[in-house]
């Protein structure tokens, strides 16, 4: 059973995908964070590289954008011999100065700025069209040979010569009708493209997608049964539109929809360093800015049987458990697996396999490397944004960053929320203890948020060294000012 939950109602937008009762993936769009993958941009060449064989580009956003050659252009539609292509300096293709229309495929991270390319991709229904991308390919979840064989063929008889194409899962039940006309769209699409940027006259933003909303829909059009259940009937009618099958509902509660449907508490689970599995052995997540550490320990599980048997139950429950948390956390990058010592190479391949078999439910690519001669199991993760906990949590000026609290936006929405769940009350005003940061936080959106409650919201400041709140007092608006100077 798959249940789509999508908090839709609050400047903080979140979407929780739940199978046979468990929290699968979590996904935060908030403004100051809002994903750049996908845009495309105008920018200038400010930089270039030979040593990296890359270049930085001013995007106009506030990290310059990073470039490798493999990408460019000029690069992929050369017609020399990959050999010889291979060879070629960047500083060959590209110079300083030169303006370039590129797209957005992993955000800035840390001291990091986004990663872009110039091989630009547009989403149909049925295809992703590139139109310098120069190969046809299909998506790999088409198994059928015939299938991925008739498409190839299609494809290379409509691509002009510098094109590419992508066939969407989509298009094995499309005509090829359906296909050229969609193909004719996202041509037109990108002409208009090409005619915006020519247009500006420094580096921005020409065309934004709306991640949050795509994936939505993504989900939804992958979901063979089940339920969604979201708090915003304009999405419920885009999504009743685009999924006509499937069962979708509108919650229009008072309690925020996480909270009512038991999906709050995951995550906080989700941002614990610590993750308990149901034997009574547990997992430690350490990330750092270059790679995860997970540790796997015994805890309080000894097993009935000899030891090594102990061990080997104890890894294979935590394989399934690491692969839920890489998705429900959004880990990407390199990720190192310190598994219980293992001195049989049987059980060895055993959670290899384990850990290969639930990475096939993951939608982001991976690679599993193995184990490492101190019996360390290496993976990769596509990293595309920031993972939840850096989406949630801010270094702790108290330990200075050994630690981790909730940032002032995370608590402001979270006090947004629980203010929402008493709109329309029975009262004139509310006073909310808090610190001055999280009031600052809300401060922009206030008089809409009290627009929505009916009722004024006054604020005594808490001195805190973590951000916290607490609905102190509701009561006739006299009396709450009065106990706000006090």
């Amino acid at each position: 059973m798959e249940k789509l939950i999508v908090n839709y109602v609050s400047r903080e937008k979140r979407v929780a995908f739940v199978r046979n009762n468990t929290v699968e993936k979590l996904i935060f769009d908030r403004p100051e964070q809002r994903s750049l993958v996908g845009n495309i941009y105008y920018g200038t060449v400010t930089k270039v590289l030979p040593g990296m064989n890359a270049v930085f580009i001013d995007i106009g956003e506030e990290k310059n954008a990073y470039l490798h050659r493999d990408v460019l252009p000029s690069y992929v539609l050369s017609p020399e011999k990959n050999m010889d292509k291979e060879k070629k300096s960047v500083s060959t293709l590209v110079h300083q100065g030169e303006k370039l229309l590129v797209q957005v495929d992993k955000d800035a991270t840390g001291t990091k700025g986004p990663r872009v390319t110039g091989i630009i991709e547009i989403s149909g229904d049925h295809l992703i069209y590139m139109p310098q991308g120069r190969y046809v390919a299909v998506s790999k979840k088409i198994a059928a040979e015939k299938s991925d064989a008739e498409l190839r063929r299609m494809g290379h008889s409509l691509k002009e010569e510098a094109e590419g194409f992508i066939f969407r899962t989509s298009s094995m039940a499309a005509t090829e009708e359906e296909i050229v006309g969609e193909l004719q769209k996202l041509r037109e699409q990108y002409v208009g493209i090409s005619e915006q940027a020519s247009q500006l006259k420094k580096p921005g933003i020409v065309s934004q997608k709306d991640t949050f909303i795509e994936t939505i829909l993504d989900i939804a059009s992958r979901m063979k049964n089940g339920e969604v259940i979201i708090d915003d009937l304009s999405i419920k009618k885009l999504l009743e539109n685009r999924n006509p099958d499937l069962q979708i509902s509108f919650y229009g509660g008072k309690e925020n929809i996480f909270a009512f449907n038991r999906v709050e508490h995951e995550i906080e689970k989700a941002i614990k360093r610590i993750v308990w599995l149901d034997n009574g052995s547990y997992l430690i997540f350490d990330e750092t800015e270059a790679l995860t550490v997970i540790d796997v320990n015994t805890g309080k599980f000894s097993g009935k049987s000899d030891y090594q048997d102990t061990v080997l139950k104890t890894n294979q429950l935590a394989a399934i458990e690491i692969v839920r948390q890489l998705r429900l956390r959004d880990i990407g990058g390199i990720v190192l697996i310190d598994f219980i010592d293992m001195k049989r190479e049987k059980d060895k391949q055993s959670v290899l396999d384990r850990i290969e078999t639930e990475l096939k439910k993951d939608e982001k690519r991976t690679k599993v490397i193995g184990f490492t001669p101190l019996g360390i199991l290496q993976l990769t993760r596509k990293k595309t944004k920031v993972s939840l906990s850096e989406a949630l949590q801010v270094k702790c000026p108290v330990c200075d960053g050994t630690g981790r609290i909730l940032s002032a936006e995370t608590v402001a929405f979270r006090l947004e929320r629980q203010l929402l769940e008493h709109r329309h009350g029975d009262f004139e005003a509310v006073l909310v203890e808090t610190t001055i940061e999280v009031k600052e936080a809300l401060a922009g959106h206030l008089e809409i948020l009290e627009e929505m409650l009916h009722f004024n919201v006054y604020f005594k400041i808490l001195e805190s060294p973590h951000h916290q709140f607490l609905l102190k007092q509701f009561g006739t608006e006299n009396e709450i000012a009065q106990k706000a100077v006090e």
